[in-house]
């Protein structure tokens, strides 16, 4: 693991889009020595953490089911840094109990062994994570020398001050998308993760009905997949998790 320079640190304030300063803090964990990163963040510990501001080169299928199954509910990594402002490193000994166990082994199957991850606790009551992944579960993350702990939470402190930014942008309003009551009604059983088809029985309407709704949604937020509707649904208050 290679220590970073103060001057590439202050390289996160100079990018001048999203997209570069996700490149950017991605290219600083590489040159620690990790392949993945997350970096999530929400403006207040109060909101869901659905609609947190994430940076994230985690292979695409684990963050599709991460988020469709909920699994921060069972996220070790997650209750640690609600509760503490100490880094956590992980492997498979941190995860305890049938649901954290099986929760790792998906996770693993991904390519995601070891790892660690330091919390966020902004000033004005921001919460958020930053965490460093690795496929080697022997990895030096697992019991990391002071000078490099250190590195990594200077790394995590320019990143929070300098993603501010961005998440502000991020969180600015949008123009007000409009969904038609059935195009809601489809929405929230959705978003409690019924199928078209389960949806089509509830209320009694026909499974192709469904689907022609949850398509008119997914047009009107601009989305590829159902989950992102459902994100943004959240990010925008139309409609609460539950």
């Amino acid at each position: 693991m290679s220590l970073l320079q103060t001057n590439q640190l202050l390289s996160l304030f100079e990018a001048n889009s999203q997209t570069e300063w996700n490149a950017k803090l991605e290219g600083l964990a590489s040159q620690l020595g990790f392949k993945n990163i997350l970096f999530g963040l929400v403006t207040d510990k109060r909101q869901p953490l659905e609609t947190a501001y994430l940076v994230s080169n985690f292979p695409h299928a684990w963050r599709s089911a991460y988020d469709q199954q909920h699994m921060h509910n069972v996220d070790p990594t997650v209750a640690h840094c609600l509760t503490s402002y100490l880094p956590i490193a992980w492997q498979s000994e941190t995860f305890h109990g049938p649901a954290q166990g099986k929760f790792y082994e998906q996770a693993c199957g991904y390519g995601l062994r070891s790892g660690i991850s330091f919390p966020m606790h902004g000033s004005g009551n921001e919460f958020g994570m930053l965490s460093f992944v690795a496929n080697d579960k022997d990895h030096a993350a697992n019991s990391p020398h002071i000078e490099e702990l250190a590195v990594m939470s200077m790394l995590r402190d320019y990143a929070l001050e300098s993603s501010r930014k961005f998440v502000t942008m991020a969180s600015q309003p949008a123009v007000r998308i409009k969904l038609t009551a059935s195009e809601l009604e489809c929405l929230k059983w959705v978003t409690a993760g019924k199928s078209s088809w389960e949806v089509s029985r509830i209320l009694n309407r026909s499974e192709a009905t469904v689907n022609f709704h949850v398509a008119n949604i997914m047009r009107k937020f601009d989305v590829q997949t159902r989950q992102q509707a459902v994100v943004k649904a959240i990010k925008l208050g139309i409609i609460t998790p539950s």
